[in-house]
């Protein structure tokens, strides 16, 4: 997608200086910083402190931190250290293990001395893989945008409410919940989006300075703020993304998700997960009782990023002196709120079945 017009991926390996390279996210909205990433620590350090978020993004990251091990050090210890370096990191993406499990899958057959270049090829096909992924959901949502918006009188914008940030930042490029959004509006579809501020760290902000980017109409709401419109009439469906979907359709994301799902379920409003398959833990069915949900740094729930009168992004403190914070860092909405499942092969029932209808070589 675009920054001041010009476009960029979240990750991009510069084949010319052997350099990988990211967009740092810490500091987004408010400044657009460029870093190189060159060892196995500062790839583990840019996921785990989130200079890169978002499932499909932490995959790539991740593969392109075996490459980068691997030009180093190809032997099978070496690879074991990384693998299990980067597999700590994040406990809940399910995408970083299923990168990191392919990565073992394509190198240790190999000889030490040809897994550096293989390891290269395979972080850019993955992420490669993930930007026509994203698109393909796009398409796929735009087909029900399209079906919203032939209900609603001429020239009356379809209002989606989003949560979290599944944009383009969270991924590679197009992002899952908001690559709907994308082409419907290069589509001629007029859209308004609901952008929740997604507290503990404003992720909301992520996709509202995406929006921006691209021209797209949007609002910034507090997190509080959905059920009061949807109440109302002003929500027409809810797009989020996931980080962990079950085998029978649960899906875990970003702290908030369960209960905008509630909110929708009482209001009458749709509400879709626009997910890629890299995110189905084929192995487990109740993702309450059985994804681990991250507990982070209390420091995000106090503290929040801005911009100070001198013009100097700072954490600014929020809560009394001495106050502790609880931090989970996301939630699972179970399948029976979810409207349907918006995948790269097409929109599917939150169900073990309608997941096997559409992936029937992923099906154990």
């Amino acid at each position: 997608m675009k920054v001041n017009g010009e476009h960029y991926r979240s990750i991009w390996w510069d084949k010319a200086s052997g350099e990988v390279r990211i967009i740092d996210q810490r500091w987004l909205p408010h400044e657009f910083r460029i870093v190189t990433l060159k060892t196995l620590d500062e790839f583990a350090t840019a996921i785990r402190d989130m200079w890169v978020r978002g499932a499909p993004l932490i995959g790539a990251t991740a593969a392109f931190g075996i490459a980068e091990q691997m030009s180093r050090d190809s032997s099978d210890a070496s690879f074991d250290t990384a693998y299990d370096v980067l597999n700590a990191t994040r406990p809940t993406a399910i995408n970083l293990r299923w990168a990191l499990d392919r990565c073992r899958a394509a190198l240790m057959p190999l000889a030490p001395a040809d897994r550096a270049a293989q390891a290269w090829q395979l972080a850019q096909e993955i992420s490669d893989e993930d930007v026509e992924i994203n698109a393909s959901i796009g398409r796929h949502g735009l087909d029900l945008i399209r079906q919203i918006a032939a209900g609603k009188p001429e020239g009356e914008p379809v209002r989606l409410l989003t949560h979290c940030n599944a944009g383009w930042l969270a991924t590679v490029d197009w992002g899952t919940a908001t690559s709907p959004m994308y082409h419907a509006h290069e589509a001629g579809i007029p859209v308004e989006i609901w952008v929740d501020e997604t507290r503990p760290r404003n992720q909301g902000a992520l996709t509202s300075w995406e929006l921006g980017e691209h021209g797209i109409p949007h609002r910034y709401i507090v997190d509080n703020a959905g059920g009061h419109l949807m109440q109302h009439g002003l929500v027409d469906a809810v797009i989020t993304g996931t980080d962990r979907t079950t085998a029978q359709g649960d899906v875990c994301n970003k702290i908030g998700t369960y209960l905008k799902a509630l909110a929708a379920r009482d209001n009458g409003v749709p509400f879709y997960v626009a997910l890629p398959s890299p995110t189905i833990d084929w192995t487990v069915r109740d993702g309450v009782a059985e994804i681990p949900i991250e507990e982070r740094d209390q420091r995000e729930v106090t503290h929040v990023l801005g911009i100070g009168e001198a013009g100097a992004v700072m954490d600014i403190l929020v809560t009394p002196k001495g106050t502790e914070g609880g931090n989970p860092a996301f939630d699972v909405t179970p399948n029976r709120l979810v409207t349907g499942l918006i995948t790269e092969r097409g929109v599917c029932d939150a169900s073990a079945e309608g997941l096997a209808a559409l992936f029937p070589d992923k099906v154990n």
